[in-house]
């Protein structure tokens, strides 16, 4: 039984990216969707498709590499909010992650964005974790 669905999904990206794996397959919910999502759009990985079974939905992300020695783009997944702890922050208090190398993905009450998102639209909400 999986307690945190989203530190599950960021470990299992982590190990992919470690084992150098073209593809790693997490449990869908809408959560890891729209986290997925907002990888995809920041570059962090090349595509995901969700794969639909008699019994469970999984995603299948595509991990980005480069260079011919295989380099992960993705350099560190960190949680921040974990369930015995929630982190909130206002918009003024967003964290930049790597002094904006980084992202932060935040869970505000218009869905889940980037931190920079966050900032230009006025919203806080939930940090989920960061992202180089």
């Amino acid at each position: 039984m999986i307690n945190d669905i989203i530190s599950d999904m960021l470990t299992k990206i982590r190990n992919a990216n470690l084992a150098k794996h073209q593809v790693v397959q997490v449990p869908a919910t809408k959560m890891t969707k729209n986290i997925v999502k907002v990888l995809e759009e920041e570059g962090f990985i090349y595509e995901f498709e969700e794969v639909i079974s008699t019994f469970t939905s999984q995603i299948l992300i595509s991990l980005k590499y480069k260079g011919k020695n295989k380099k992960p783009i993705i350099t560190e997944l960190k949680r921040v909010s974990k369930p015995g702890l929630k982190v909130y922050s206002n918009h003024k208090e967003l964290p930049k992650v790597l002094g904006g190398l980084g992202i932060a993905i935040i869970s505000t009450s218009k869905g889940i964005m980037t931190d920079k998102a966050a900032r230009q639209i006025g919203l806080g909400g939930e940090v989920l974790c960061y992202v180089w």
